[in-house]
């Protein structure tokens, strides 16, 4: 392994990502930094699969990073993200490990590997509610008239990154970015895809699992606590989808049918991102999830270590 040298594990809800990136870390000697969006989170553990035993093999624990680090409501973005993945990282490589960066919120990913200053742009809610109810055409029109040098490498497919392309043209009008260094990072990426149909498998049996395990307890566990529904319902998927059910607005069954389909579309929206990073040039080593994790862990190693 080489000077600042980080291991990508990624892939789609249910992959298996968490299994291969501490069998990894067991391995090599590594720490994990979690890319997870909701496992930030205190107390919100069964919904977003915050499964902490899987960080322990046989006696062996294996240290984790970004998991548990904000209580429900309090705010977190991509450039927050970053700057504690970074601390992470200087501490872990200061201690001579090497990090692994697991999860499945692509945005979070990309933001690192593709250095991009304006995720520390804030939002502009003023701006955005001015421009929400506006056509993907008027938005394009807008935007063209700012410099070109501020409205670069922009998604014009996406009403949503068009208007924080906007936000950001907007704010770098009046507005400088602080130059911050950081280290240049070498990355390999390992990424866990399955056919369709066993993906759906996974997670419909992921599902019937949590359910099972006290997942509608958890988010009861919240509300009771002082978690407003509001702040569960952005959460979205298992949060949003319960507590549509303990307001009497789903049944039970409609819960299980309706949350599962959901977190399929997720999952293969996720895909879709993966695959918009390897547009972006991103090589992504692509590994059969539904291997054995041995095997998984044995074909990462070789290539890593060819």
């Amino acid at each position: 392994m080489t000077e600042n040298s980080l291991i990508i594990i990624l892939g789609a809800t249910a992959s298996g990502k968490t299994k291969l990136a501490v069998q990894m870390a067991k391995e090599l000697g590594g720490e994990i930094i979690s890319a997870d969006s909701r496992q930030i989170f205190n107390r919100m553990d069964i919904g977003t699969g915050k499964d902490l035993n899987e960080y322990r093999i046989g006696d062996i624990e294996i240290p984790r990073h970004l998991i548990n680090i904000l209580d429900p409501g309090e705010r977190y973005n991509v450039d927050a993200f970053k700057n504690d993945f970074y601390q992470s990282f200087k501490e872990i490589t200061g201690r001579n490990k090497i990090p692994i960066l697991c999860g499945g919120t692509g945005m979070y990913i990309h933001s690192i590997l593709q250095s991009q200053p304006y995720t520390a742009v804030p939002v502009n809610d003023q701006l955005r509610s001015r421009f929400i109810e506006l056509t993907r055409d008027d938005l394009l029109i807008e935007l063209n008239k700012y410099p070109k040098e501020l409205t670069k490498k922009v998604d014009l497919l996406s009403k949503k990154r068009l208007i924080r392309a906007i936000e950001i043209a907007e704010y770098l009008r009046y507005n400088t970015l602080p130059q911050i260094e950081r280290p240049e990072i070498n990355f390999i990426v390992f990424g866990l895809k399955n056919e369709v149909e066993r993906t759906r498998k996974n997670i419909i049996e992921r599902l019937e699992m949590r359910l099972q395990n006290g997942m509608i307890e958890e988010v009861e566990a919240l509300l009771a606590s002082g978690v407003s529904k509001d702040i569960l319902i952005f959460y979205g998927l298992e949060y949003k989808f319960i507590v549509n059910y303990l307001s009497g607005n789903l049944s039970y069954d409609e819960l299980k049918i309706q949350l599962g389909i959901a977190i399929c579309q997720y999952a293969k929206r996720q895909n879709t991102f993966f695959r918009k990073m390897e547009k972006d040039g991103v090589l992504i080593n692509w590994l059969d999830a539904s291997a054995s994790i041995s095997s998984l862990k044995n074909q990462a190693l070789e290539q890593l270590l060819s």
